[in-house]
């Protein structure tokens, strides 16, 4: 049987790493779902590139460039997609193209050089948007319509929805409970499992959802939200407590199906969604991933 280019690529990229760190460079960083953020440090060690200041500067700067997309390259790949892909594996599926995979990491910002100040390295810190990542892989030209009721009801029309799932919740079709994890396009479903919302729903530039500890729906002001998260459901956003989480990584919110109701019964709060003025609301300790 023929092995797949693509699986022969990842191959090498997971060899890569450990490679490219014997010859001098190396790579640490977090990840920041509540800035939707994926922030990056590559080092080169002088000493052992064989390079003396003051001469090696500019050397040593530009080993940097040549080593940062090998070293960031696993790091965008196993980025979480969806409850069930990472980047590598829409690569792997075809459903992303390498090119545009590898493309990535050059779109992140890029503050220049620093040596440390022992003067043993030198250092280049970049920073992507998540929300970058998460518009390549939007390939829907046309949105799809939230789910329509037969009989809508009679419902407030809110600035944003607001689904607080901060606390371990039950495993749909599982016998566990688990935490909310973030990933660039969450599903929301119903109490019923009926499909809410899913990422062919919108076409915002800034994503799905956002994501925000419970700090952000505590704070001393008249909507009770802090500024970043006002900015993106409004003053008055419908709170929404998950009764559940689904999906093979558990990042999907279950809601009930009266909250669900609400959502979809109004044209202006159906435009919500359309808009991604959506966020969840998980446990700090899952909103920051150190690589």
């Amino acid at each position: 049987m023929p092995i797949k280019k693509s699986a022969v690529f990842f191959a090498v990229v997971l060899f890569i790493p450990a490679l490219v760190r014997a010859q001098t460079g190396e790579i640490n960083g977090v990840i920041e779902w509540d800035r939707m953020e994926l922030s990056v440090v590559v080092s080169v060690n002088l000493k052992e590139a064989g390079l003396k200041l003051p001469v090696g500067r500019s050397r040593a700067e530009a080993l940097l460039e040549d080593r940062y997309p090998d070293l960031v390259r696993p790091v965008i790949m196993g980025l979480r997609a969806d409850s069930s892909s990472t980047l590598e594996d829409l690569v792997n599926r075809g459903e992303l193209s390498l090119a545009s995979a590898d493309n990535l990491a050059f779109q992140a910002a890029r503050i220049p050089p620093a040596l440390s100040g022992d003067l043993s390295s030198i250092s280049a810190r970049y920073s992507l948007s998540l929300y970058t990542v998460g518009a390549a892989l939007v390939k829907h030209s046309r949105l799809r319509e939230p789910p329509g009721l037969l009989v809508p009801a009679k419902v407030r029309d809110y600035t944003g929805i607001v689904i607080i799932a901060d606390e371990s919740l039950p495993l749909h079709g599982r016998n566990a409970a688990a935490l909310l994890r973030p990933c660039l396009f969450p599903k929301i479903w119903d109490s019923g499992m009926g499909l809410v919302y899913e990422r062919s729903m919108t076409a915002s530039e800034t994503g799905m959802v956002c994501y925000a500890s419970r700090e952000s729906v505590l704070a001393r002001s008249p909507s009770g939200l802090d500024e970043k998260l006002l900015s993106r459901v409004g003053d008055n956003p419908l709170r929404i407590m998950a009764r559940g989480v689904f999906g093979e990584t558990p990042t999907d919110p279950i809601i009930d199906s009266e909250d669900a109701r609400i959502i979809l019964s109004s044209q202006a709060n159906r435009r919500l969604l359309r808009e991604g003025r959506v966020a969840l609301v998980l446990d700090r300790s899952v909103l920051k991933t150190s690589l």
